[in-house]
Order: C-alpha cells, then structure tokens, then sequence
C-alpha cells in the first residue's frame, strides 16, 4: 500500500519580536530545566541571547547552556549536550539558531533518554522517546523547525560519515519565528539556505508514480516565492516581506506539505550524494546540492523527461526539461552558488569520485533514490559529471 501522511504538530509564532515569548511558551509547556542550544557566536553577540534569558528567569524556568554548534553539526557536540541533560535533569531543550543548531538539538533530545549509543539513530535505530525540542529560527534553510529529520556528522569517524534520522517524534514542539533575526545572515549563508529550500522542493517533485496537480502547485509557488525574493533579500537584506516570505517557504518545504498525495516522500539522491560532500570536505549544504544537482538532473533527465518539462511549465513558464534544468542550475549560480565541484573547492579525480560512490553506497550495499535508482556505477558518474 502507497500513501503519503501529512503530520504538522509544532506550534508556530510567527512575527516580529516572538523571540520575546521563549519563557512564556516554555512554561505554557511545563518546562522547568531548559537546556539552551546555539552556535558559535551569532546569537550572543546580536543580544538574542540576553533577550532568551530574560525571558526564561522572568517566567521562572531554569536553564543550562549549551554553545559551539557548527554548520554540518557534530556528534562530539550532541554528547556533550546529552551528558549535560542526565546530569542536570534537563526536561526541555530549547535551540536558537538554524538548521545545524535544531539538528544539533534533536540528537540531543534522542539521546538523553537513551542509554545506548545515540548513533544508533543514525544508522537506523528508531527513536522511542526524547526530550521536547523548542525553536527560535535565526536562519532560514533547512526547514527543521517543522520537520521529522535531523541530520548529524560523526567527526568521531574517519574520514567522517554523515547520516540523518527521520522521525515524528523529531518534529519540534513550537516554534518562533520572526524574519527579522535573518536580517544579518550573510549573502552567501542566504544563498546556501535558500538554495537548500528549493532543493528539499525539488527533492519532492521528483518521485515515482502519479502526480497531485494542487500539490505540484503548492511546490511550483514555493520555488516562485524563493527565487523571486531571494533576488530581493541579496540586495535589500532588511525586506521583511521577503526574509518572511523565505522563511515561511523554507518550513512549508520541509514539513512534508511538497509531497502530499504522492505515492513516496521524493527522490532524496541529491541530499545523500551531497552528504558525502559536506562530511569529507566541510562545505555549506546547501553550496554542495547546488554542485551536484545539475549533474544528477541530466543524468536521470531520460527516465521521465515530462516531469522535468513540467517543472519548467510550472516554475518558469517554459515546457521544456533541458529548458528547467539550466534554469535551475542558473537560478543557483545568481544566489551566489557553485553548479560543479571545482568551483566548490573539490578536486574530483576519478579517485575522489569512486571513493565518494562508495561511500555514499555503503560499499555497494545501498541504492540510492527513487525517480531513478542510482546505483554505486551511477553515483560515480555523477559524480564525475559534476566535477
């Protein structure tokens, strides 16, 4: 039996100056020992920080910290947060950052009421419990704030490995949300994170089976939306209608709305191949689906091109599949992106390629996607293809 599920319970406070409600909220949900969560800097020296505090002592919530997340987040981190939980009895988790930082927070939540090892998750183990994860979203890009996934590197490996877990108990529990704590994200970082939400999209669109017209039109929107006002933002970073209109573009695509009515949650190829990327080399997530996502285009182009001409009908006005692939790839290169793997800093010698193949195939032991089926032979051509 083929069916999708639509599953959206997080809370969204969406507006300026939401981060102000963080203590309100928490004890709405009966925190009592809250474990912050952020990055390397940002969210301190803004003042957010100070803001959260407040807020939490004003509504009497205690609190732990935890700071440090990177982009592509760190199991070694994760442990440490997770030894942080037992030890202070932490009974929520709030994470103030992006998409790294919320990811960050969810293995967190996963392991803290485990008493194993918490990649297990990753490598397949299903959550059972965790601690409640809240949200304030200062970047926007992968869409965690609303969805099931977290995606962690093991920098305990090597060379380090990179794998996601995906489950309904990973949705956080609220999220607040107000555009202008993007207002400082850097051109580059902006056009990562908006190519990241075009890509979670077009990671949708491209499934097998048959197609829903409205849900092709929500995602069609979705992708208009990103690229019209990512135009904006590179140039007036403080629009609020268009850091809006990103940010709410950036949950919609990630909460599984893009794919309702299909017969399967999308291909997903991209993200995998890509993972092998940003775990190796410690590049931008979404610098690297931008990389790779032309060369995978073209080489699955031929198993259904009209699903590509409808793309380019929908979202560029124009029915033509070689016509929507270089408009993608092009709309990639305006944000400010890579389109092949030279330009992202990677000498892909047929070497590198193979290497990268049989990793992302776990030795040829896993296919990977679901428009097409690629297998380790395939990867490495694209691989090749994208260098």
């Amino acid at each position: 039996m083929a069916y999708t599920q639509y599953y959206t319970p997080t809370h969204v406070y969406f507006g300026r100056e939401t981060e102000k409600l963080a203590g309100e909220v928490l004890k709405e949900h009966n925190a009592h020992k809250v474990l912050i969560h952020s990055g390397s800097g940002s969210a301190e020296k803004s003042g957010l920080l100070d803001i959260v505090r407040k807020s939490l002592r004003d509504n009497g919530i205690n609190f732990v910290e935890l700071s440090g997340v990177k982009p592509n987040p760190r199991l070694s981190l994760a442990r440490q947060g997770i030894e942080i939980c037992k030890r202070e009895k932490v009974d929520f988790i709030l994470a103030v950052g992006g998409g790294s930082v919320i990811d960050s927070a969810k293995c967190i939540s996963y392991g803290s009421l485990y008493d194993g090892d918490v990649w297990d998750f990753y490598m397949g183990k299903h959550v059972e419990r965790r601690i409640p994860v809240g949200v304030i979203l200062t970047l926007s890009a992968t869409g965690s704030e609303m969805s099931n996934s977290s995606v962690i590197t093991n920098d305990e490996k090597t060379p380090n490995d990179k794998n996601g877990s995906n489950n309904d108990l990973g949705r956080p529990v609220f999220a607040l949300m107000n555009p202008e704590l993007t207002y400082s994200v850097s051109k580059y970082q902006t056009g990562c994170g908006s190519t990241d939400i075009m890509m979670h999209t077009i990671e949708r669109f491209f499934h097998k089976g048959p197609n829903l017209e409205v849900t092709d039109l929500v995602a069609a929107s979705v992708l208009r939306s990103i690229i019209d006002n990512t135009e904006i933002v590179l140039e007036k970073p403080n629009d609020y209608d268009a850091r809006a209109n990103i940010m709410w573009a950036g949950s919609l695509s990630h909460n599984g709305l893009t794919n309702m009515g299909y017969e399967s949650t999308g291909d997903w190829a991209c993200h995998r191949l890509e993972h092998e990327l940003s775990a190796i080399y410690d590049v931008a997530h979404g610098a690297g689906l931008a990389a790779i996502w032309g060369a995978w285009a073209n080489y699955v182009k031929d198993t259904c091109p009209q699903r590509f001409a409808t793309l380019g009908k929908l979202v560029f006005g124009v029915e033509d599949a070689d016509y929507a692939i270089k408009a993608v790839v092009d709309t990639f290169k305006s944000f400010g992106m890579p389109t092949n793997l030279k330009e992202l800093g990677i000498d892909a010698t047929d070497k590198v390629c193979r290497m990268l193949a049989e990793k992302a195939s776990l030795n040829g032991k896993k296919t990977l996607g679901n428009f097409r089926i690629l297998e380790t032979e395939d990867m490495f051509k694209i691989y090749k293809a994208a260098k």
